[in-house]
């Protein structure tokens, strides 16, 4: 079952959505909670939690956010998926739309996470906050305001395409937990020559990820393709969880 169909289920408390058909180490289980929308729990927590977010312009059911949510299964992450209320409707009404200001966003994952975090239990299970892009800013706006046990950020925005002295790290000092930050070395968000220069905080680790662009989409000659770079970057995470349990 795909989060469209997610969609049209009744909403309840947690009320499993079954899906079919997917290898048993990465299985997913979908549910609708009442006033919140659509989660997938995917795989087994074997060394952690992450409550993944997605970017501005495609919600979890682009082939990027599934790869990447299998890849993190099958590294032991167990990972809760969720689309924000703007992309619901943009699936409902089958036409794009703008994401609201980052701070409703913000307040947004705040409700999610207050809602889950009781699910989540105890170490080594607590409930990391990542997301794609602009979901990343999104999880790290709201670890540097309430705190979190971990960030895991896939191609964070460091600055709009064209525009690097527009930097959108005013808030990174504030980041007290680890950070995983998962970046490709063209991208176009924050190449790895602008990223070098920034001083991030000491809790922050910067993994390049080789020749990827913003969707860590390599250049053929380079012998590397985007699922290879999902996967590293999968592995990556997977070890910073492991290391701060």
């Amino acid at each position: 079952m795909s989060f469209e169909n997610a969609y049209a289920a009744t909403p309840c408390s947690l009320t499993s959505l079954h899906e079919s058909g997917i290898s048993s180490t990465i299985a997913a289980q979908h549910h609708y909670l009442d006033g919140l929308g659509p989660l997938e729990v995917r795989g087994m927590p074997r060394v952690g939690r992450l409550l993944l977010t997605h970017g501005a312009g495609a919600g979890q059911t682009s082939r990027f956010m599934q790869r990447l949510r299998e890849s993190l299964a099958l590294h032991g992450i167990q990972v809760w998926a969720i689309d924000f209320a703007y992309m619901q409707r943009v699936w409902h009404e089958n036409r794009r739309r703008p994401p609201p200001r980052i701070e409703n966003l913000v307040d947004e994952l705040a409700a999610w996470r207050d809602t889950l975090t009781p699910l989540a239990g105890e170490a080594p299970s607590l409930l990391w906050l990542g997301g794609k892009s602009m979901g990343g800013r999104v999880a790290s706006l709201l670890a540097a305001r309430d705190e979190a046990p971990g960030l895991a950020l896939f191609g964070y925005p460091f600055h709009p395409p064209g525009k690097p002295e527009r930097t959108r790290l005013a808030h990174w000092p504030n980041l007290t937990c680890p950070t995983r930050v998962l970046q490709g070395t063209r991208d176009p968000f924050g190449a790895e020559g602008e990223v070098r220069g920034y001083a991030l905080p000491a809790t922050a680790h910067v993994h390049f990820l080789d020749d990827g662009d913003h969707d860590w989409q390599p250049r053929r000659r380079t012998g590397h393709d985007q699922a290879s770079l999902i996967e590293e970057a999968a592995r990556v995470v997977a070890a910073a969880m492991s290391a701060s349990e």
